[in-house]
């Protein structure tokens, strides 16, 4: 099965800068959208942003002109480009990649999460 491994969380600063990437730990058939998710303590897990498989990004409007979405086909990977950060986006981020397993079947693979602190 496949496996999403995330990296790059920890403490920043308001105003600072984190980069997230996420992994799949082998090929997968077809990558039909990749997406970062978050949750904070005692809130639902929210969508922050996606990349579709023709590239186009798409973002939550609390981040839209701060965080960037990438991704590299080649290496089955997705980043999140995280600047001007703020106390409010202190949350445990997760990527989802929406895949085809074959043409019939499709499938959501979540990573395990990776923690980002924002504080002074």
């Amino acid at each position: 099965q496949v496996q999403l491994v995330e990296s790059g969380g920890g403490l920043a600063q308001p105003g600072g800068s984190l980069r997230l990437s996420c992994a799949a730990s082998e090929s997968i058939f077809r990558i039909l959208i990749r997406g970062w998710y978050r949750q904070a303590p005692g809130k639902q897990r929210e969508w922050v942003a996606m990349v579709g498989d023709s590239g186009r990004t798409t973002y939550d409007a609390s981040v839209k002109g701060r965080f960037t979405i990438s991704r590299d086909n080649a290496k089955n990977t997705v980043t999140l480009q995280m600047n001007n950060l703020k106390p409010e986006n202190t949350a445990v981020y997760y990527c989802k990649y929406k895949t085809a397993t074959n043409e019939n079947e499709i499938r959501d693979y979540w990573g395990q999460g990776t923690q980002v602190t924002v504080s002074s």
